[in-house]
């Protein structure tokens, strides 16, 4: 099954009214230009780069789109799927209720300009990781139907898992611009989830994939070099 791109724009679409509704009824007010640069910087990506996978490595998009729920995406990957992605959303709205509802914390606005860049530096190195693995999926699972092989050229020739340690970068930036302390609990917390899922994710490799065990003794680290 291809995208389609009415289909992909009733997706971003859709995605960009939810995590909206997340972040200005936390707020409580549409007068935030934080949440605003927020929404249009990510869905900016967002879009630029459903685009470039719609013509330059459509198959890679559709895994994208349709990878969750898969018959072999293993069972506990489901259930991390869906408890990231409500944890991912309270993220999304302890920042407003902080930086604007309610004031927990104070951050300068120097800081926040930082966070911009930190989330554009997060943009160009998703770029990075997208263009190098065709076989990047949401969901742990060995794409045999794709034939899927071992990445070890670009961001992977660092890290053997660039995609994690990007977003990361995206969380603590994105934190940042929104201007909330607080909203780094949360990130803490997604961060040891998705440390804990890239361990599993690869135990699941190192079983089902040829060449993957080789691959991690050549490259020594998960996220961030000389660290783990």
């Amino acid at each position: 099954m291809k995208v389609k791109l009415p289909l992909l724009t009733l997706e971003i679409g859709g995605l960009f009214v939810i995590l909206g509704l997340v972040l200005f009824l936390a707020a409580g007010s549409l007068l935030w230009p934080s949440g605003w640069i927020f929404l249009l910087l990510f869905f900016g990506f967002t879009l630029a780069l459903s685009l470039w996978l719609l013509k330059s490595n459509p198959d890679l998009l559709t895994e994208r789109m349709t990878g969750i729920g898969k018959a072999d995406q293993k069972t506990w990957d489901k259930i991390f799927y869906v408890l990231a992605n409500l944890l991912f959303l309270a993220w999304l709205a302890v920042a407003p209720l902080d930086a604007v509802r309610f004031h927990w914390s104070q951050m300068p606005l120097v800081i926040q300009i930082i966070g911009r860049l930190m989330l554009l530096c997060s943009f160009y190195l998703f770029y990075l990781v997208f263009r190098e693995n065709s076989y990047l999926s949401p969901a742990v699972r060995v794409q045999a139907d794709r034939g899927q092989t071992v990445i070890s050229t670009g961001p992977y020739s660092y890290v053997r898992h660039p995609m994690y340690a990007t977003a990361l970068l995206f969380l603590v930036g994105a934190t940042l611009l929104l201007g909330s302390w607080y909203g780094l609990l949360p990130v803490l917390v997604l961060f040891l989830g998705i440390a804990v899922r890239a361990v599993q994710e690869e135990r699941t490799l190192q079983a089902e994939l040829p060449g993957y065990t080789d691959y991690m003794q050549r490259v020594r680290y998960r996220f961030i070099p000389l660290l783990w």
